[in-house]
């Protein structure tokens, strides 16, 4: 068993490489048996993406050890005939099947879904690529930065100098790639419950484009509704609310920052008294008329002096005293520092052999009574006898 139990139970069968092993991954911290099929000497390709390596410098990298852990790796050459017929045969003991390469993948196998289904009615399948299975850029080749770059999510900035920093015209890490898992293990969750109702699959698809065109529905779906909307009175033309001095982030003594969240009447009212500034309370921040701009203005001023007066972790103590709605502005150093992270055991250590103990974030789905502790990625084929043995077995 992998992670916790709740899938306890459930078999998983993966041909993915890269993002969309995430998909077996999230079921894998659930307790799901998830059984990936890899070739080659090099198997998935995430074994060594990235720029930092764990031993030597071809160690595996933190991607494939976040995305693989708990799974089993059975090293298969689906293109030959011994290899297809093993598949299927694998495939009658499972719930569902991830197909993270190019979408259709299995079917120029000859081991796509209608063969599947044909040795498992229950089998569900899950399609997991980019671009998806039909329309004109099906077989355009992407990644993670372009899903978010298709649905106007990343702003990408393109220089005339070389840049200095990011990537894909952008420092802004992806979206869609990193949610890529979380909606195809939604989807599989969904399917296999009714599968186990009805004795039938079904097949389904995720496209880190769909995902990125569905993320925000204030832009999307406000977008498509563009003449059949209006723009609601309370609001200022540029997108703003007129209180936005009390949703910002204001540098502190100490040179870090605060993200203030005061929208609510009560928090504002709960600041400006600890800090003793209540005429503050009395500067129209509700009205929309054409001073509205200037008099945020003049609040952003008046809190960009007020928040320098203290450090960060000072702003976080009386925001927790005075009940004031807000956090710290972390960068990813000081958040697996703060008391607060620590607090919560959001993370689980586990050896690694020639290195010692590595430690690694949790899945952020807590289970009550059950400790978080998947072991490491197997290496490649490492479990292919094993699960073969069983097949036999069971046959």
């Amino acid at each position: 068993m992998s992670g916790y139990s709740l899938l306890e139970g459930m078999r998983i069968l993966e041909v993915a490489q890269l993002a969309p092993s995430s998909v077996g991954g999230h079921l894998a911290d659930l307790g799901a048996e998830v059984v990936k099929i890899e070739s080659g000497p090099l198997g998935d390709p995430a074994r060594v993406g990235g720029s930092r390596a764990i031993g030597d410098e071809d160690g595996p990298s933190f991607m494939h050890l976040r995305w693989n852990r708990g799974k089993k790796s059975v090293d298969l050459d689906l293109r030959s005939d011994e290899g297809k017929q093993t598949f299927l045969a694998l495939a009658r003991t499972c719930d569902a099947v991830v197909e993270g390469m190019r979408s259709g993948y299995l079917d120029w196998l000859g081991v796509g879904y209608d063969r599947l289904r044909e040795a498992n009615p229950a089998i569900v399948f899950c399609t997991v690529s980019g671009m998806g299975s039909d329309g004109p850029y099906s077989h355009l080749g992407t990644g993670g930065p372009v899903f978010d770059a298709y649905a106007g999510l990343r702003e990408v900035s393109t220089p005339e100098e070389p840049p200095t920093e990011g990537m894909a015209g952008s420092t802004s890490p992806s979206i869609a790639m990193y949610a890529l898992g979380a909606y195809g293990a939604m989807g599989i969750l969904a399917a296999v419950h009714r599968a186990r109702r009805t004795g039938q699959g079904c097949k389904l698809e995720v496209a880190g484009i769909d995902i990125a065109a569905a993320w925000m529905p204030d832009l999307v779906d406000a977008e498509l509704n563009k003449d059949r909307s209006i723009p609601r009175p309370t609001w200022l033309p540029d997108g703003r609310l007129p209180d936005w001095p009390r949703l910002e982030a204001y540098r502190t003594k100490d040179g870090e920052a605060m993200l203030f969240g005061a929208h609510v009447n009560k928090f504002w009212r709960h600041f400006c008294e600890a800090v003793g500034r209540p005429d503050l309370l009395e500067i129209d921040l509700e009205s929309t008329d054409s001073e509205a701009p200037a008099r945020a203005a003049r609040v952003y001023r008046e809190l960009r002096d007020i928040f320098v007066q203290r450090t960060r972790d000072e702003w976080v103590a009386l925001f927790i005293e005075h009940k004031i709605a807000g956090g710290p502005v972390n960068t990813i150093g000081d958040m697996i520092s703060d008391p607060h992270f620590r607090a919560r055991d959001n993370t689980y250590r586990v050896g690694y052999e020639g290195v010692g103990e590595l430690e690694f974030v949790k899945s952020p789905i807590r289970v009550e009574g059950e400790k978080f502790a998947p072991p490491l990625p197997p290496e490649v084929g490492a479990d292919t006898q094993h699960v073969l043995q069983d097949l036999l077995s069971d046959g």
